[in-house]
Parts: C-alpha cells; sequence; structure tokens
C-alpha cells in the first residue's frame, strides 16, 4: 500500500519543527475550512501539474468533515507534544 502524499507532508513539517504553527493555524482556520476545502478542490488540478493533486485531495477531504479536521489535527500534534 502506498502512503499518502499528505501523510508524507505532515511528517515532514513535524520534522522540520512546524507542527505547533500549524497546529495554531489550524485553530484559526477552522471556521471557514469548508470553504478552504472548496478552494483547494479548485485548486486540485493545478495542484496536479506539481504532482500535488492527491494531497490536496486528501486535505479537502479532512476539512470538510469535522471529524477529518479532528484526525488532521491529531495527527499534527502527535508529534508536537512530545
Amino acid at each position: 500500500m502506498q502512503e499518502s502524499q499528505l501523510l508524507r507532508w505532515i511528517e515532514s513539517a513535524r520534522n522540520r519543527g512546524q507542527a505547533p504553527a500549524l497546529l495554531t493555524l489550524l485553530d484559526a482556520l477552522e471556521p471557514t475550512a469548508p470553504l478552504l476545502a472548496s478552494g483547494l478542490l479548485v485548486a486540485q488540478p493545478f495542484a496536479s501539474l506539481c504532482r500535488a493533486g492527491d494531497a490536496c485531495r486528501e486535505l479537502a477531504d479532512l476539512l470538510e468533515a469535522p471529524e477529518g479536521l479532528r484526525q488532521l489535527r491529531d495527527s499534527l500534534a502527535d508529534e508536537a507534544t512530545e
């Protein structure tokens, strides 16, 4: 099974120490998450040119659902709290 692009991106962000900043950004943008998800779906064809279309789609799916946003936050927080 191939690891998702979004999971690789999250792992990379955690390794660079960016997880706390991304968690703060998620908290600030949470009320607009469905709108951001729509924007990501519009941008997906352009992101595909940079081979990031799948990650764009995965992120949009997570932002659309409350449990997805919680899942994203939990993925980032795993390393941020250690």
